[in-house]
């Protein structure tokens, strides 16, 4: 039997996007979205981070995304509403001083995203492989720690997604005091409050204020549509500045 070899080429992967276009157009049933805040989060997962950092200066002319310096484990997208967690710096011995920050991962689950904010964290691992795997059987989505992370590859086997300021052999015991949990807190420059909604993709990380959500999903989509419409139209007449006149958006 004759084998034909398929190339994909440049413009069968403008189609694909194309498609996801489609499947993630903009829908003004901003009720809708209030009524389910599943279908909300659903519907964040299918736009870019990039595209919800937009909408958010378009809408409320603030910046809501987190420092460069974070960083991803591995390759990933995750979505969810944020439960925070505050370590503070402070030499002890009691065994107890970390077990609030336990007690929150088993408070948490379906749909949340761990969200840590390590005082002077960046050469401590705010979590590791234990908590990692806590969080995945729970059903968290992803964690994101203004801090160090430690055990990447039982993080990286089980597939769950971190960001985080990079990764460090060091632990936190000993060294740190639980200081809360579902409070605002600072992470990489951002405020987060509990419940907000955080985005996370190989962009970086986005905090959307949850009074502001469905808004700001709203345009989000209308923005990531337009971009996705424009890569087969640059591919097919080879000009940006033709794209950027008839869509408006760059």
């Amino acid at each position: 039997m004759q084998r034909t070899t398929k190339w994909v080429s440049v413009v069968t992967v403008a189609t694909a996007l194309s498609v996801l276009a489609v499947v993630a157009q903009p829908t003004d049933n901003a009720a809708l979205y209030k009524k389910d805040p599943a279908a909300m989060l659903d519907a964040y997962r299918h736009v870019e981070a990039a595209s919800v950092s937009d909408a958010i200066e378009q809408v409320l002319h603030e910046k809501h995304y987190m420092s460069h310096n974070m960083r991803l484990n591995f390759p990933a997208k995750f979505v969810g509403t944020a439960l925070t967690v505050q370590l503070n710096k402070s030499e002890n011995n009691d065994p107890n001083a970390l077990s609030g920050m336990l007690s929150a991962i088993d408070s948490g689950g379906k749909d949340n995203v761990y969200v840590m904010q390590v005082e002077d964290g960046a050469d401590i691992a705010g979590m590791g492989g234990l908590m990692g795997t806590a969080m995945f059987a729970r059903g968290f989505t992803g964690a994101v720690v203004d801090g160090g992370v430690r055990d990447i590859p039982q993080l990286r086997r089980i597939g769950f997604p971190v960001f985080s300021t990079g990764a460090v052999p060091s632990t936190s015991v000993g060294h740190y005091r639980f200081g809360g949990m579902n409070i605002p807190v600072k992470c990489a420059g951002t405020t987060v409050n509990p419940g907000d909604i955080i985005t996370a993709d190989e962009d970086g990380v986005v905090v959307v204020p949850k009074d502001k959500a469905v808004e700001v999903l709203l345009r989000a989509q209308k923005l990531d549509n337009t971009e996705h419409s424009m890569y087969s139209y640059i591919e097919r007449l080879h000009s940006i500045v033709a794209a950027v006149k008839e869509f408006g958006r760059i």
